[in-house]
């Protein structure tokens, strides 16, 4: 119990240490650039009627598409532990490959250029 209580009032003093840290170390010398807004690189000053490029839309949703595929191939190592590996590395190997299709059928497509 003694040592419970003493883990807990340590964590609790270095925490306070922190916070008050990060509240008196860093400088604040704001300016034009850090107070304006950010909106994409777009003008928020500007008329909301301009029309827009949807190619930044498109490579955005691309690249979350690509990044939670991605994400979801996390578990495949520990999938080395079941009872059948060969399968789960079957599985992955198809998902590899569906994604490497996909990359280059959208780079065929020319989805991937920033210019048109």
């Amino acid at each position: 119990m003694n040592s419970m209580m003493l883990m807990f009032t340590t964590t609790l003093i270095m925490s306070f240490i922190m916070m008050t840290l990060a509240f008196w170390l860093p400088v604040m010398k704001p300016d034009h650039e850090k107070l304006s807004p950010y909106e994409c690189g777009f003008d928020p000053q500007g008329s909301a009627r301009l029309p827009f490029s949807l190619r930044f839309f498109l490579i955005a949703i691309l690249f979350l598409l690509f990044d939670l595929e991605i994400a979801l191939m996390l578990p495949a190592p520990w999938a080395t532990n079941l009872i059948q590996p060969e399968l789960s590395l079957l599985w992955v190997i198809i998902f590899i490959l569906l994604l490497t299709l996909g990359l280059v059928y959208e780079w065929l497509q020319g989805g991937l250029d920033w210019a048109e």
